[in-house]
């Protein structure tokens, strides 16, 4: 007779589903780091010591994989933020925190890809993209009434700066020292001090900023899935 329902063997299959979302995770995280989010699923999967089916199993999707693989590096983000924004003045907030934010560009392309261009369907990356922006307008706007911050310089401004600086940070790297991004970090931080001539032409609206760090990076096309290596 079969018994329909007993529930055994229900654990066993549970802890390993467990345990292989962590080692996709975990070598996600590995790859992604290495080549960035457009990387292959199957090296992934490979790696991970699983199928391509069990890959789309736990993860349908390019971006629900890569929000599992950088949602808590992400908050950090945020708390690099938060620790900015109560920061004894804006000058010192606003560097301590873009040099948190280039540390962790430097240290890995999947971060840099998801921090310096816009990648759609990623939970976790909106609201780290919106609490940025935030913090920099803030810290900005702290930074004018301060005297330390130029008048005329807007938070898009900035963002596009930091965005297309923080693409060429890998390849700084390579070709000179992880840390070679200091400088090119202090230029650009020089550049938002308060200067005798005014900045040239119109800056970018947000709208326009989105369009423009949606042509940045490698992410022109939407992040590909499965079905599409």
């Amino acid at each position: 007779m079969i018994v329909i329902g007993t529930g055994e063997g229900t654990a066993p299959q549970r802890r390993d589903a467990r345990r292989n979302r962590q080692l996709l995770v975990e070598a996600g995280h590995e790859v992604f780091t290495e080549q960035g989010l457009q990387a292959p699923l199957d090296v992934i999967a490979r790696r991970a010591g699983v199928g391509n089916a069990t890959l789309y199993r736990h993860f349908p999707t390019r971006a629900a994989l890569v929000d599992a693989v950088f949602r808590d590096q992400l908050t950090g983000t945020t708390e690099a933020g938060e620790r900015a924004r109560t920061a004894v003045d804006a000058w010192t907030g606003l560097n301590d925190y873009l040099r948190t934010v280039f540390d962790a560009l430097a240290a890995d392309r999947g971060t840099n890809d998801l921090m310096t261009t816009h990648v759609e369907g990623v939970e976790a990356l909106d609201a780290v993209h919106t609490h940025n922006r935030d913090t920099i307008e803030l810290l900005l706007e702290r930074g004018r009434q301060e005297g330390a911050v130029r008048a005329d310089v807007t938070t898009e401004d900035v963002l596009f700066a930091l965005a297309a600086l923080g693409r060429a940070v890998p390849a700084l790297a390579a070709a000179t020292a992880p840390d070679a991004w200091h400088r090119p970090l202090a230029l650009l931080l020089d550049g938002l001090r308060p200067a005798p001539f005014p900045l040239p032409g119109r800056a970018l609206t947000a709208p326009q900023l989105g369009d423009v760090l949606r042509e940045l990076g490698p992410h022109r096309a939407p992040l590909k899935g499965l079905n599409d290596e």
